[in-house]
């Protein structure tokens, strides 16, 4: 339907000639009234007339499109839209093709994200390859759109097209290993995809693979909560690698600050870990350089200790947990 949104009344809407539009009801006295444009004022009071006259027609699918123009995130004409489109049996690859016009202006538009879902739950299996790659142009411009990698997870999930994904997640961590949404995306990867044999097949090489990039920049958080997620549900596996206190003490002997290696070596002291003679060692020296009165204090009380110091923002927490130590 083109509109102009110049004029008013029947005369600018040859095809609503019929209609009564349906004004907005704010009630007798509203507090703060709205003061709507003409163009919008006109194209809602139609909608509302043919919404309550339930009229599922081609002509109020043109409207929808007038009124998703003027909000794209107005639930209600979304709704109205998709239920217009099962009454006219439309052409819902045409309509795809609509909908991602309208997200590549609104990529964080809900609304959006929630109709493209619902056509490509009709539209099957044949559009995933088409429904990742327009995810992948919209990451390009915002690696952290969580709209983009929720619609993303639910089509691998539920359309298929698992066979590239780590590749893909690969691509993104080497552009920016602090992309904490890519970090995500390769655990569900890891631990969903029915190709790789899941967590037990594949977790050998992510730790490899984890430990390199706490090793490239050791104040990146999401591969330290990453390496600890591969061992979801096995706290003995946990502390009988010795390649996960082998990093910890790594990263200490560098920078004995460092929050994550100190919080992981926290976990895996409190989980039952037996110290190496050099990891013994290497918190004596972090004991000294943090605070030499530390000297006769037990291994677990020591890292808790030095938390507090090293990390500020939390203190009270390991305040608290220091007290819980005992129990």
């Amino acid at each position: 339907m083109e509109h102009s949104g110049s004029g008013s009344g029947p005369a600018s809407w040859p095809e609503m000639a019929d209609v009564v539009p349906m004004p907005q009801d704010d009630g007798p006295s509203p507090v703060v009234p709205i003061d709507y444009r003409d163009d919008f004022r006109e194209v809602m009071d139609y909608f509302r007339a043919l919404y309550f006259a339930r009229e599922l027609s081609a002509r109020a699918l043109r409207l929808t499109v007038e009124a998703i123009e003027l909000n794209p995130g107005n639930y209600t004409v979304w709704h109205f839209r998709r239920l217009i489109l099962e009454a006219l049996g439309s052409d819902l690859l045409e309509e795809m093709n609509f909908v991602n016009e309208i997200a590549e202006r609104n990529p964080k538009n809900y609304q959006i994200w929630h109709h493209k879902r619902w056509l490509a739950e009709k539209l099957g299996p044949d559009i995933a390859n088409n429904e990742l790659e327009f995810t992948m142009k919209t990451l390009v411009i915002d690696a952290k759109n969580y709209h983009a990698w929720s619609h993303r997870q639910w089509v691998i999930q539920a359309l298929g097209g698992w066979e590239a994904e780590l590749q893909y997640c690969n691509q993104l961590l080497q552009e920016d290993i602090f992309n904490n949404s890519a970090w995500n995306q390769r655990y569900l990867v890891i631990t969903r995809s029915p190709l790789l044999g899941g967590l037990a097949v594949m977790r050998d090489s992510e730790v490899d693979y984890t430990i390199e990039a706490i090793l490239a920049n050791p104040q990146n958080e999401s591969p330290w909560r990453y390496l600890k997620g591969l061992y979801k549900g096995d706290n003995n596996l946990l502390i009988s690698d010795d390649r996960i206190s082998g990093v910890c003490l790594k990263v200490l002997n560098n920078d004995w600050s460092c929050v994550f290696a100190l919080s992981l070596l926290l976990d895996l002291l409190r989980l039952g870990l037996q110290p190496s003679d050099e990891l013994k060692t290497t918190i004596e020296a972090v004991k000294n350089y943090s605070d030499p009165q530390m000297a006769d204090t037990d291994l677990v009380t020591a890292v808790c200790s030095i938390l507090q110091k090293c990390d500020p923002l939390r203190v009270n927490y390991w305040s608290w947990y220091k007290t819980t130590l005992s129990s």
